[in-house]
């Protein structure tokens, strides 16, 4: 049943409490940023949030690549009246699974996006407008390249690790392949080197509905109040049953009624199923925090990605690079199923890298990794992983 779901403010010993998200201006002419297409673009705003202290000897860094619709609020309160704390705060905080009494953890809106990183509803310089669909056509590498550089910006040389799911795990093998001097670790959730053609399916349909929306206007909408609110609901819609697994809707929704206990041979009732009433408070929330247009751009970033096409082969992708694998995925993810990340792991072993792989047994689908239910079993993967990488760094520079 679709309830609003909100938490309480908490300042707890496990939570990094109040938080404010910072800004830094990259790629500023004549220093743009050179897209993959070949376009140059600049200056670009890189919204981003720390989380702990950045040791003396700055090795202690660890950045978080987030997912299709996220934002670089990832832990933490942004004030008293927050309604809910950063997306990831369950796995961010002291003594969490990124635990921020030992590291220093970054996150960053991505090139594209629509909380504070330059992206398609920012004001162009040269006109004093939105850029809407001038917008620059971007991909997963034009995303990584601007991280790269914002932790250049940060005077970090070396992150600890990296980490990622769904899109952000893409993110990551990007990062790996493009800059593997800049990494000691990779962590993959969840993700794969290109996504399936029923992915890329699915991305087609949610920018259809936006694209045929009466009120998107070419991508010009931002003067209108509405916008295309029924076409970005809807593609939420679609791509939310793709986050979820046939089991978990079963045990959350099955086929139980709204609002009565009897069918009512209605053509033109929307929620008459929990399932509908659910989907359409997704829809509804969407809309009240993400753009149309960043969504056009970012599906079709993640449909291009394929680290194949790119680099040759999985093998030389990861060829170059050194640094430590976690690769983790879901039995009940069927949108980046377990067989995408065992490719990953064959291949990675095959380049001479150190892997550790896991799939959690998880009725919740492609989000298990964002549920606060799968969140304990996450971190008893990853302390160790991150544990042990951080003795093996220090030990080698003392």
């Amino acid at each position: 049943m679709a309830t609003q779901m909100t938490e309480t403010f908490r300042m707890d010993e496990r939570s990094v409490g109040l938080v404010e998200t910072k800004s830094a201006t990259l790629f500023e002419p004549p220093n743009e940023l050179e897209l993959e297409n070949g376009m140059r673009f600049g200056p670009i705003s890189v919204a981003y949030e720390t989380y702990g202290q950045l040791t003396p000897e700055k090795d202690n860094a660890i950045f978080i690549c987030h997912a299709l619709t996220g934002d670089a609020h990832a832990a933490g309160w942004h004030s008293p009246e927050s309604e809910k704390p950063g997306w990831w705060d369950d796995f961010v905080g002291p003594g969490k699974g990124l635990d921020t009494r030992k590291y220093f953890v970054i996150c960053a809106n991505v090139l594209g996006g629509c909380h504070g990183t330059t992206g398609p509803s920012s004001i162009n310089p040269k006109t004093n407008k939105p850029y809407c669909l001038s917008f620059p056509f971007i991909t997963v590498s034009d995303i990584v390249k601007v991280h790269s550089e914002l932790v250049r910006h940060l005077g970090i040389e070396r992150l600890l690790s990296i980490t990622g799911g769904s899109i952000g795990g893409m993110q990551v093998l990007e990062w790996d392949a493009r800059f593997p001097d800049q990494i000691h670790s990779a962590m993959c959730m969840a993700s794969a080197a290109k996504l399936s053609a029923q992915g890329i399916a699915f991305n087609a349909v949610g920018r259809r509905a936006i694209l045929k929306d009466p009120n998107f206007n070419d991508g010009d909408f931002y003067d209108n109040e509405h916008g295309p609110r029924s076409g970005l609901a809807l593609a939420r819609m679609v791509a939310h049953i793709t986050y979820l697994s046939e089991d978990s809707l079963e045990k959350k929704f099955g086929r139980r009624l709204q609002h009565s206990e009897k069918l009512g041979f209605d053509l033109l009732r929307e929620t008459e199923f929990q399932i509908e009433s659910y989907l359409h408070y997704q829809g509804k929330r969407f809309v009240e925090r993400f753009d149309a247009n960043s969504y056009l751009y970012l599906t079709k970033a993640m449909d291009y990605f394929d680290l194949t096409n790119t680099y040759g082969s999985l093998e030389q992708a990861f060829s170059c690079g050194a640094a430590r694998y976690l690769v983790t995925s879901y039995t009940s993810d069927w949108l980046f199923p377990t067989v995408q990340s065992r490719e990953l792991v064959s291949e990675l072993i095959r380049s001479g890298r150190h892997v550790t792989f896991l799939e959690f047994n998880s009725p919740y689908g492609h989000d298990s990794f964002l549920m606060e239910e799968e969140i304990n079993n996450l971190e008893r993967l990853v302390h160790p992983f991150l544990d042990q990488l951080y003795f093996v760094i220090r030990g080698e520079t003392n």
